[in-house]
């Protein structure tokens, strides 16, 4: 994740300390934590919206915080033919899906039925199935731990600090990839902004 991202979602965190948003989303991100290795978190969205910025800021907290299972293979609809490997993995990797392996969907707009099919397919064969979307009934009946974030933007406003917090699922995404790769007992996530923005001003010029 870029330093200017990180600095958004330091002062988000900020922002909603108060109101229980940072508690759900570590808690929502211990799944994250528990696949058991690299390759087996599969992230999928729409058809419309594929989860790219989520994909990449999970890799970026997999090699900040060593924890490789936080990397993400990002299942696409329909990756054109000379898309190299890591991004030409097709909805048929669903189909493969087994237990030890976490299927991530990403739906700000309603899942096709055809998503539907194979992310139920992947729990019947033990895959942990997990959600941020926008409310959609199917995919709760299939989540073993989802958050909801409407997208109707006066649903979606939170009121914190007696200010409000347009906290839309692209936001809460970035919440739970930063919980994903924290280490509470260590470093904080000001602690790791500081130390990204010390790498890029490099050392102090001599007197």
């Amino acid at each position: 994740m870029c330093v200017v991202d990180s600095a958004r979602v330091l002062l988000l965190r900020d922002a909603l300390a108060q109101s229980g948003w940072i508690e759900r989303t570590r808690s929502f991100s211990g799944s994250l934590r528990r696949v058991p290795e690299a390759g087996r978190l599969l992230l999928v969205g729409t058809p419309d919206e594929e989860p790219w910025h989520l994909a990449a800021h999970l890799d970026d907290e997999s090699r900040l915080s060593g924890l490789a299972q936080l990397s993400p293979t990002l299942v696409r609809w329909a990756p054109p033919s000379d898309a190299p490997a890591h991004l030409s993995v097709t909805m048929s990797r669903l189909e493969a899906a087994t237990r030890g392996e976490t299927v991530f969907v990403v739906a700000p707009d309603a899942p096709p039925e055809f998503l539907l099919e194979r992310v139920a397919d992947a729990r019947r064969t033990g895959a942990t199935i997990l959600s941020i979307d926008d409310g959609d009934d199917d995919l709760a009946a299939l989540a073993h731990d989802r958050i909801v974030v409407p997208t109707s933007l006066h649903q979606r406003l939170v009121v914190t600090n007696n200010m409000p917090v347009d906290l839309d699922i692209d936001a809460v995404s970035h919440l739970v990839s930063v919980a994903a790769g924290e280490n509470l007992s260590r470093d904080s996530m000001r602690d790791r902004v500081a130390r990204m923005l010390e790498r890029l001003s490099g050392p102090a010029p001599r007197a």
